[in-house]
């Protein structure tokens, strides 16, 4: 364990800190303080705007509670939502509900996301710090490596990952970044700005009411149609208490990698950077207004995530296999990828954010 190198200035990392017993990195600069649950799935359960005091990310009611130390789950849901906290989850390789895979079961959204991981700080300089994460899940055999970085007067993470197969077969898997919004950054509503071509709505499903689209539907983005038949601008997210809705939505046919999500009347945005021949999806998931019940809400949810994945739908890897959008690894194959994550200023539509990070309006 490293404590950083002591100072109160410039870029600074830590360790040291543990939360309900899972080990906890904490990366900052002048402009933004990154959060990372080393002990649960590099969770980034913090994402804080230091000029504003804003973190653009879900923070649940429940708040950060170690998987590790609870009763588990049965297979078919997993631990997942037991313990979901919000915030940016590193999905692999099961991307929705119960899946089976060459004789291994998951749950929900399972594995890395529950597992802890290794860290190492590789970097603590004034100018920058870096941390590098790595693991092998449970039940595949995959390693996964991680770094997280950030520059000294950016307000930007960088964030480098790859994936290794070690089996000596050929394996599959789903990939996903799922990134979810919540109040106060979502408390005026906000707009999305992503290069897409389509916008699918998902299938209709029980105790999934009221939509926001009409289920089954494809539309040109940002164009959707409400299930009562009407003409709905789906890149606006109303604000707090305007309206009480659900969806699961895809953003489809991507020209480039990137989206940002902008409050307009706190002048504030995110924006993630993401290689879109990889991350061919943007799974866009609603829950606007506490209005899901029951479990696992108990209608005290109000968020948008906006998720960079390799496939699509939501349905389990075995779906993802059926319908060819599973990422196929030969043995011994890596995969590789880059991230940058902003803090912006600035309520104008954002046309585009450069493979460093940089906002475009």
């Amino acid at each position: 364990m490293s404590l950083g190198k002591p100072r109160n200035h410039g870029c600074r990392i830590s360790d040291a800190w543990t939360v309900d017993g899972m080990r906890t990195v904490i990366l900052e600069n002048e402009l933004l303080r990154v959060v990372v649950l080393v002990g649960k799935g590099t969770d980034i359960v913090e994402f804080r705007y230091k000029p504003r005091d804003l973190d653009y990310l879900l923070f649940m009611p429940n708040g950060l509670r170690n998987p590790n130390k609870g009763v588990v789950s049965t297979p078919t849901n997993g631990p997942f939502l037991d313990y979901y906290s919000g915030g940016w989850n590193d999905i692999l390789p099961n991307g929705g509900p119960y899946s089976t895979y060459k004789g291994a079961e998951f749950g929900q959204h399972g594995e890395v996301s529950l597992i802890p991981w290794e860290c190492a700080i590789v970097e603590d300089e004034p100018a920058s710090v870096t941390a590098k994460f790595w693991v092998r899940p449970i039940r595949t055999p995959f390693f996964v490596e991680k770094t997280m970085r950030l520059t000294a007067g950016r307000a930007v993470l960088e964030i480098d990952e790859q994936v290794t197969n070690e089996a000596g077969e050929t394996m599959h898997l789903m990939w996903g970044q799922h990134v979810a919004f919540g109040r106060p950054f979502l408390d005026e509503g906000a707009v999305i700005d992503a290069p897409a071509r389509r916008l699918l709505v998902g299938s209709a499903e029980p105790n999934y009411e009221p939509r926001l689209y009409a289920p089954d539907t494809a539309h040109e983005w940002p164009n959707g149609v409400s299930p009562q038949g009407q003409p709905v601008d789906a890149s606006v997210v109303l604000p707090f208490g305007a309206i009480q809705a659900q969806e699961m939505a895809y953003l489809a046919e991507l020209t480039d990698g990137w989206y940002a999500i902008r409050n307009q009347e706190r002048n504030l945005g995110f924006g993630l950077r993401f290689d879109h021949h990889l991350y061919r999806y943007i799974w866009y998931w609603q829950q606007l207004g506490n209005v899901a019940q029951g479990y696992p809400w108990w209608g005290r949810l109000h968020t948008v995530a906006l998720e960079p994945w390799t496939s699509y739908p939501t349905g389990g890897l075995a779906e993802a296999i059926a319908n060819g959008t599973a990422v196929t690894l030969a043995a011994g194959e890596v995969i590789k990828t880059s991230l940058r994550a902003v803090a912006f200023e600035g309520a104008s539509r954002v046309t585009s954010i450069t493979p460093d990070g940089t906002v475009q309006h």
